[in-house]
């Protein structure tokens, strides 16, 4: 993959303005293709743990990092992490890693989402909101997108109402439509990614394909929040991973002998490699 560099200003300054941006070329093709891959194993098998089933044909796992060593390179991607780090701090760690089938929907009259009176926009996190209230809920994560099947128009590819991330009410979508006014899909190709933040209201588009679409949406936040994957200790454990691997993958405040070390000491991997990458200060 691409040699990590500082995170560009403008880009930073974009994410500040929309709640969301395009990373261009940060997937490397053929972690893009071992991912897809490891997706479509997965998919067929008759696994229930960690499964995650909706309306109209939606399949998925959640923390497919610990189900398939394909899914690995994508924890920490060079061409993403400054700009996680930049946008959060370096006192990150990754909250879910999610795969999502979504299948080629039939027409209107046939769906059960997506629909007016289930048009399917949210923010993430609900349940911080809920005991927060809107306005007094901050940046907590970043979710970053990849996209694993073909783009085009008719894709299903998420949706997003750019600056919505400041708005302290939902989205209004019209009576009888699916859309708020302003809505709008990325314009990326198959390298590219997508990063959003927890407020920032988002659906998933109409798959009007004629193939399933998938994809693989790997939140980050700050190491006090709790994960949302089941615990997958023995990541940890393996000796192909390095530190800043580790903290991203749920290391603790630990000092090498396993006792307890100061309160964000766990932290130290991503801080000294911010150190390194820039004189910048992380927020």
């Amino acid at each position: 993959m691409t040699t990590p560099l500082a995170p560009d200003p403008e880009q930073l300054a974009a994410f500040d303005r929309d709640g969301l941006l395009i990373l261009r070329g940060a997937l490397d093709p053929a972690v893009r293709d071992h991912a897809a891959e490891a997706a479509v194993r997965l998919l067929a098998t008759d696994r229930t743990t960690g499964r995650d089933r909706s309306a109209d044909g939606k399949d998925g796992f959640r923390g497919v990092v610990a189900l398939d060593d394909a899914f690995l390179p994508l924890v920490a991607n060079p061409a993403v992490l400054p700009t996680l780090v930049a946008l959060l701090s370096p006192n990150i760690h990754l909250l879910s890693s999610n795969l999502i089938s979504m299948p080629s929907l039939p027409s209107a009259e046939q769906r059960t989402i997506r629909v007016p009176a289930r048009h399917g926009w949210h923010r993430d996190m609900s349940s911080t909101v809920m005991d927060l209230g809107t306005e007094r809920t901050p940046r907590l994560a970043v979710k970053v997108a990849y996209f694993l099947t073909s783009p085009g128009p008719d894709a299903g590819f998420t949706m997003f109402v750019p600056g919505s991330h400041t708005r302290t009410g939902p989205v209004t979508v019209p009576q009888g439509d699916i859309d708020p006014p302003g809505a709008l899909t990325p314009d990326i190709s198959p390298t590219d990614v997508v990063l959003f933040e927890n407020r920032t209201w988002h659906a998933g588009g109409l798959n009007r394909s004629g193939h399933e679409r998938l994809a693989v949406m790997m939140q980050y936040g700050y190491r006090w929040l709790n994960t949302v994957d089941d615990p997958a200790p023995t990541l940890l454990h393996r000796l192909d991973l390095d530190d800043i691997e580790r903290q991203l993958l749920g290391a603790r405040d630990r000092h090498p002998d396993g006792s307890v070390a100061r309160e964000g000491s766990g932290a130290r991997p991503l801080t000294d490699w911010w150190g390194h990458l820039t004189t910048t200060f992380a927020r």
